[in-house]
């Protein structure tokens, strides 16, 4: 990975629907060699997928729940499950096994308390759980999907 790569990743991270031809212009490139330094990127794994963000709010997605989960159980088998069990939700927009008095934090994403609260009685009558607490996000102060790359 060298400046081109990292400043070609900066760039689609951004905005991943900018024209080969902006791209390597930026970088300093021809289309030719950018476009098969994004096919090398994608092949190894640096970019995973390209989507459209879509913003939350405007989609009527105004409340944010941080859920935090403590084990029913600690063994493999329920580990698995439970993991299958909340990565079902549509609601579940980011879901984490944690260190520390929580063993599991999920971002829930819903559109009022009711409908939270349906998530919630689906979510905690599925599977065993030893204790679920839950906070709401009383406003978004950062928001960014792009990565950090200064240390490439």
């Amino acid at each position: 990975m060298d400046r081109v790569d990292r400043d070609i990743l900066a760039l689609l991270q951004q905005n991943a629907d900018v024209p080969l031809s902006e791209i390597a212009e930026q970088v300093g490139l021809t289309q030719t060699p950018c476009w098969r330094r994004i096919q090398r990127l994608e092949q190894q794994g640096l970019i995973s997928r390209r989507v459209a963000l879509l913003d939350a709010q405007k989609l009527g997605l105004a409340m944010t729940v941080f859920v935090q989960v403590k084990a029913g159980r600690h063994d493999g088998s329920w580990l698995d499950a439970f993991a299958r069990h909340a990565s079902a939700f549509d609601e579940v927009v980011e879901f984490y096994r944690m260190s520390g008095e929580y063993d599991y934090m999920l971002k829930v994403q819903v559109t009022d308390m009711a409908s939270f609260d349906h998530f919630y009685k689906r979510l905690v009558n599925g599977i065993e759980l030893s204790d679920v607490t839950s906070s709401f996000a009383m406003e978004q102060i950062k928001y960014d999907t792009a990565l950090p790359l200064h240390h490439l």
